[in-house]
């Protein structure tokens, strides 16, 4: 009998996701820089608008380790052109405002702007894309918005009828439910790379609309499954440093099944899916920019180690998820998941239904 352990792993991905006040301080730093950024007098003839990216914005984002910043990825989309400003010029438009704002803060990257806060970690990323600009989709209030996948689809599932609802579930059609031939999804954003000295190719609204298109064919679990094995990593290998964070992300939307009707069975699945089918390091077309392979940068001696550690989690993953009691199972997750995994209650077997969450928890949505 299968052990989908719901109400589990609610608690888990209570104790795994951003604290609310983790969250509150993400969005006070970004809501911040953007509105300093769209206001400044310098910048005014230069940047477009500005949205979110990463593992915040496509609700993949785990707690930090102790001791670690939470971190917000902001795209600024701009009208530089890319044939007759360099990237390292581009980068270098931004450092007037960064010092008006956040002197001794910011740092140059090789792509973008670091802004270190007290508990946030900012970065900044300049973007070509003159054409893209003149579309209407920089101005629909889903790739502008600050709320996450979940939220948002939060707010579009919404039963509250308003002009202003109808409005956002209009964007968020427009955005999420693109056909192929959507002009915007053949216009991909470009950074600049200093180090390489060229404009590189990128596409994190193609990103962000693939992760909630899966998503809702996983039953809106695929995020959580993404959370949970990104867990396991940090949890049990926090010295590893490879496959980073969206690799591996992308790695699981290829491994993850459609139709999962639980976490649990959607960790299973996709750890064997990676076990049977890639035991050598796959090519992972980027979305958005096929020609990019997500794992360009990751060795054949850091993936041969990855495969090894997807290996032993996997059968523990299976052996949690057809252990014959509750206990069992809770156990077994927790050997692979660590101690934010709850512990079972004595009483709770195969045939026991848990009747209550485990107590001083604090978190957002469910699993």
């Amino acid at each position: 009998m299968a052990q989908k352990m719901t109400t589990y792993f609610n608690d888990f991905l209570k104790n795994i996701r951003l604290t609310e006040n983790q969250v509150s301080e993400l969005k006070a730093a970004h809501t911040t820089l953007r509105r300093r950024l769209e206001a400044d007098e310098d910048l005014k003839d230069i940047v477009e608008t500005t949205f979110l990216q990463g593992s915040y914005r496509r609700a993949t984002a785990v707690r930090p380790r102790q001791g670690k910043r939470s971190d917000v990825d902001i795209i600024v989309v701009t009208k530089l052109d890319k044939e007759t400003v360099t990237p390292e010029e581009a980068l270098d438009i931004f450092e007037p405002f960064l010092k008006k704002y956040y002197d001794g803060k910011y740092r140059k990257q090789g792509r973008s702007w670091g802004i270190e806060m007290t508990h946030v970690d900012l970065d900044v990323v300049p973007t070509s894309a003159p054409s893209l600009a003149e579309q209407g989709l920089l101005e629909n209030m889903a790739v502008l918005s600050d709320d996450d996948l979940e939220e948002m689809n939060e707010k579009a599932e919404s039963l509250e009828k308003s002009f202003s609802s109808d409005l956002w579930n209009f964007a968020f059609a427009e955005f999420m439910k693109a056909d192929e031939n959507a002009d915007w999804k053949k216009e991909p954003l470009y950074i600049p790379d200093r180090e390489a000295e060229f404009w590189d190719k990128t596409h994190p609204l193609e990103q962000i609309r693939w992760t909630q298109e899966k998503n809702a064919k996983c039953n809106k679990h695929y995020v959580n499954v993404v959370k949970c094995i990104k867990w396991w990593r940090k949890e049990k290998y926090p010295d590893v440093k490879h496959p980073k964070s969206y690799p591996l992300e992308h790695f699981i939307g290829d491994c993850c099944p459609d139709s999962i009707e639980s976490v649990a069975e959607g960790i299973v699945l996709t750890l064997e899916k990676i076990v049977s089918d890639y035991p050598t390091k796959p090519i992972l077309e980027d979305r958005g920019v096929p020609e990019h392979d997500v794992f360009g940068r990751l060795s054949d001696e850091d993936y041969e180690a990855f495969y090894d550690d997807v290996c032993e989690a996997a059968i523990i993953a299976r052996s949690a998820y057809e252990a014959e009691t509750v206990a069992e199972s809770a156990s077994l997750w927790r050997e692979l998941f660590g101690n934010k995994f709850p512990e079972a209650k004595v009483k709770e077997t195969v045939f026991t239904k848990r009747e209550s969450a485990s107590t001083n928890l604090t978190g957002g949505r469910f699993a």
